[in-house]
């Protein structure tokens, strides 16, 4: 074989690869679309060919077509090798003004060359009547909010012996023998907690501790 032919064996290897390597990128972009229907736009480049470089364009949110031409990031990393790999969670937009969050990740063959971008559009407009809706769901009156006026917790007899021994332990010690400060610091901690609403929780406290209910009083002051 002459050295003409084995470089165009060679070179004849390298486009089936870089063309195995985009058809697997291929799949990948049509399963993450499928993923998230209506919401992320995802498009496959082969910037191999920049005018006709959309390969993939799965949940079109844009109006693009499979044909169309590269955007300005496939532009950069067609001229610049060296150029970032992945650019994550930029601020976009829609041709109809509607906001979008984009992230760009650039796929290089074996020669260190982009040949592709695997671009995720997501549309943000859908999402933030959501965000707010929850945000006010989730949100309390600000007369209120430095205390809580109530605590919805069980306070079982078996929550209150969990709370004082995790609380012993997070001193390296068993309830009874935490010294007279410790177990000083551990009641006005329940009390701090509400455990003190509790029917019987100064007594229950008391025999934890191995203490006398006055004591159990004495301490919480």
């Amino acid at each position: 074989m002459e050295k003409g032919d084995s470089r165009d064996v060679v070179t004849s290897n390298a486009a089936g690869a870089d063309e195995h390597l985009i058809r697997e990128a291929e799949r990948i972009a049509i399963a993450l679309g499928r993923m998230f229907p209506g919401l992320c736009e995802v498009v496959l480049h082969d910037l191999r060919d920049p005018r006709h470089a959309i390969r993939v364009i799965e949940n079109n949110l844009s109006g693009r077509e499979v044909g169309d031409s590269v955007t300005e990031l496939g532009l950069a990393r067609i001229e610049d090798p060296g150029y970032p790999s992945v650019i994550q969670n930029y601020p976009n937009q829609f041709p109809d003004g509607r906001p979008a969050k984009s992230t760009s990740i650039g796929i290089k063959n074996a020669s260190g060359e982009y040949i592709a971008a695997l671009c995720l559009n997501l549309d943000v407009s859908v999402l933030s009547p959501v965000t707010l809706a929850l945000s006010n769901l989730v949100a309390t009156d600000t007369e209120h909010r430095e205390q809580a006026l109530e605590s919805l917790r069980d306070r079982s007899a078996r929550e209150l012996r969990r709370t004082v021994e995790e609380l012993a332990a997070e001193r390296g010690a068993t309830p009874r023998s935490l010294g007279r400060e410790d177990k000083k610091a551990l009641v006005r901690q329940l009390r701090q907690d509400g455990y003190f609403d509790s029917r019987d929780a100064a007594q229950a406290i008391a025999d934890l501790l191995g203490v006398s209910r006055a004591t159990v009083y004495n301490y919480a002051k």
